[in-house]
């Protein structure tokens, strides 16, 4: 008996999630240009993109950055809860952009949809590590990737911004500085 409630109050705390997201994700699609950029977070991209591309380009000294240089760069747990909230504004950004370009918007938008999970899946097991202080010897791991989902995420906004809607495109990038 008790297998069956554990089971069943699991189911129903991911099907409460799911919802959520679902809720929150429809929420944004229905905002305009300037709501989106005002929820937007702080999230200081010079730092987050030296991160990424330290570990999407190696050199042949891979340890330039000390587990606690990625932790203060990317602005520590208050970072990375900021990095989480911030994937779902920029996915509606996105889909902002398939008003007036289609083809390109909805590829960007779907791309960026996998580099969100890939970043959810990472600031959970940061957050779950930070919390119970546990598991620190792999906490690295998943920041570095925190910081590649984001990056990505960012990059292929403003490049969809900068070749779709050059007018709206300084605005973004302001945003995102």
């Amino acid at each position: 008996m008790l297998p069956v409630l554990m089971l069943c109050a699991v189911a129903l705390v991911l099907l409460g999630g799911l919802s959520y997201q679902h809720l929150r994700a429809n929420k944004l699609h229905r905002c305009d240009w300037n709501d989106l950029l005002t929820q937007l977070q702080a999230v200081p991209r010079a730092p987050v993109s030296e991160v990424a591309t330290d570990y999407l380009n190696p050199q042949s000294n891979q340890l330039i950055l000390e587990p606690i240089d990625v932790w203060e760069a990317l602005g520590g747990i208050e970072g990375v809860r900021r990095m989480h909230h911030n994937a779902d504004v920029l996915i509606a950004l996105a889909a902002y952009a398939e008003r007036w370009n289609f083809e390109e918007g909805v590829i960007v938008a779907e791309r960026m949809r996998r580099d969100a999970l890939q970043l959810r899946r990472a600031t959970l097991q940061v957050s779950l590590r930070t919390s119970l202080r546990a598991g620190r010897v792999h906490l690295p791991f998943y920041l570095h990737e925190t910081a590649v989902a984001y990056h990505l995420m960012t990059e292929r906004l403003l490049a969809l911004y900068k070749g779709s809607h050059a007018g709206l495109y300084p605005q973004l990038a302001e945003a995102l500085s």
